[in-house]
């Protein structure tokens, strides 16, 4: 007589981990890239510092942050957060306030004091960083914590490049930014200021140094031709925002006409207004929609009393202090074309704010390189055509923003340390990315996203003061919780305590959870009910 249970054990005993009749795919835990990560310039790891900072444990979050990012205070304040913008929580509600969590934790860092960790050995290496703005200061962080010596040479009187010469204060307070830049330098960073690097070859033969990374801002603004007469009072945006850092203010006088579209653009005419301007207007050539700005800049210089001249352009600017300006209009392919119909502004200066661009001289005779469109061509390892020579920020082709330039910083002194080994450094594979497909929504509450205060219009236009605050302990606890941990499991137990087989193992606090595939049966409702996606079923194999 045959024995009626023999099958059942038999798949108990000889059948682990294999398949069964009644099972054709089995779950698998995975870790996904979640798309905040994905999006971000400067390749943090943001959902593993939100994860310690929504348990309370700032210091961790920051520790973890700044194995990316030496500047989280500043980035806190400057950076355009594309992370927020790939946020899957946008599809619950709004997206994670990522950036003030960063600033909080930047300006908590600064208050407490902490530091970074110093290097754990010396390699004997010497490393010159030219420039010592967000690529330059990334750089050097990078490669000290890496234990090479780095030697940071900067030609203006102050660290910070473009974060102090381009950035105005109610946007960046320098006291953060020389917090952040002192704590780089405390690493054993030597930084020279005031020096101009005029000869690359000679400057790396001169001081014995292994390789270089160059970092030069883009400090010099473009000009464009528009007749003048002699008395005619116009300046570039590059200049009058670096004439903020002295003594001597620029004199814009009552009516100042900004001509550009870009950030750069918007943060002149909202300095004018700032130093006394009853009239600050932007002419701009195109369309609001076209408009480099980004649109919460745009939105805060509305706010602020700017005038903005859409499909506008500048002809002409007479002795008198008037300017004419003419209107376009759109063709049928959507670029702008003059119309003959002209007006005119009453102006006492007009600031040029058409892009910026990078002194290279100091690359003049270089055998190797390549020059292109005012920028140099630098392969995927962030290295020149000339051996031992690395560039990033403004000196090669990319978006200019600080926090694209800290990524190149942190790249290249990836690369420069496995040059300097004689390897290569090759990044780590990517997970697949976490799509809101991937996740249960329905498990979160809904919690709006906590808007950061703003200062009052009165004192915006009367004072430098920062216009945007930061948050709380309690509201930045409460942001990072909105975070979904896309993609990763965070030890819910909703796996463990839906599964109707009890083929879930929980392997104890931060280790996650395992399949007993023994006892599943493929069913998949571990992989309906994961909130975060960090489940999926695969093909079973015999």
């Amino acid at each position: 007589m045959d024995k009626p249970f023999a099958i059942t054990l038999d798949v108990g005993s000889s059948l682990a981990n294999k398949t069964g009749s009644w099972r054709t795919m089995r779950p698998v835990y995975v870790d996904r890239l979640p798309p905040c990560n994905h999006a971000c310039p400067a390749g943090e790891n943001i959902q593993g510092w939100l994860y310690h900072a929504e348990g309370g444990d700032y210091e961790a979050a920051w520790r973890l942050l700044v194995e990316d990012n030496p500047l989280p205070a500043v980035m806190g304040r400057v950076c355009y957060h594309p992370c927020e913008g790939a946020c899957n929580r946008a599809t619950v509600d709004a997206a994670v306030g990522i950036n003030s969590v960063e600033r909080f934790l930047g300006d908590l860092a600064i208050a407490r004091g902490w530091a970074f960790e110093p290097p754990a050995r010396e390699t004997g290496k010497r490393v010159l960083v030219v420039g010592a703005g967000p690529s330059g200061l990334a750089a050097a962080y990078h490669l000290r914590r890496a234990g090479h010596a780095v030697a940071l040479v900067e030609a203006g009187p102050h660290a910070g490049g473009m974060m102090r010469f381009g950035i105005p204060k109610y946007r960046l307070p320098r006291d953060v930014l020389d917090a952040e830049v002192r704590r780089i330098l405390d690493l054993g960073v030597e930084l020279t200021l005031n020096r101009k690097v005029a000869d690359i070859r000679a400057e790396m033969t001169g001081g014995g140094f292994d390789a270089a990374f160059l970092a030069v801002g883009a400090h010099i603004g473009r000009r464009a031709y528009i007749p003048a007469g002699s008395a005619a009072r116009m300046l570039d945006a590059v200049s009058v925002l670096r004439g903020m850092e002295g003594e001597d203010k620029p004199m814009l006088g009552r009516r100042v006409v900004v001509y550009g579209g870009g950030n750069t653009a918007i943060d002149v005419a909202r300095t004018a207004r700032r130093l006394g301007a009853s009239e600050a207007i932007i002419v701009y050539r195109r369309t609001r929609e076209k408009m480099p700005a980004h649109d919460f800049e745009v939105e805060e210089a509305l706010q602020e009393g700017i005038l903005i001249k859409w499909l506008s352009t500048i002809r002409n600017m007479a002795d008198e202090g008037t300017l004419t300006v003419e209107r376009m209009k759109l063709d049928d392919k959507g670029f702008p074309q003059p119309t003959g119909e002209f007006e005119t502004l009453e102006a006492d200066s007009l600031v040029l704010a058409l892009g910026q661009d990078v002194d290279l001289s100091l690359l003049d005779g270089v055998p190797g390189l390549v020059i292109r469109d005012g920028v140099v061509e630098v392969g995927a390892n962030m290295m020149t055509g000339h051996p031992g020579v690395f560039a990033g920020g403004d000196m090669v082709p990319s978006e200019r923003t600080v926090t694209v330039a800290v990524g190149h910083g942190k790249k290249a002194a990836r690369h420069v340390d496995a040059w300097l080994a004689g390897g290569d450094w090759k990044p780590p594979e990517k997970h697949e990315l976490a799509t809101p497909g991937h996740l249960n929504p329905w498990y979160y509450a809904d919690a709006p996203k906590t808007v950061r205060p703003m200062l009052d219009l009165v004192r915006r236009t009367s004072s430098f003061d920062e216009v945007q605050g930061g948050l709380d302990e309690g509201n930045a606890l409460f942001e990072a919780r909105r975070c979904l941990s896309c993609g990763n499991c965070f030890e819910c137990d909703n796996c463990y305590g839906v599964c109707p087989d009890n083929a879930v193992i929980k392997l104890g606090p931060g280790k996650r959870f395992r399949f007993n595939y023994d006892y599943c049966k493929g069913c998949g409702i571990c992989v309906s009910e994961c909130p975060c996606g960090a489940i999926r079923m695969e093909p079973e194999h015999l």
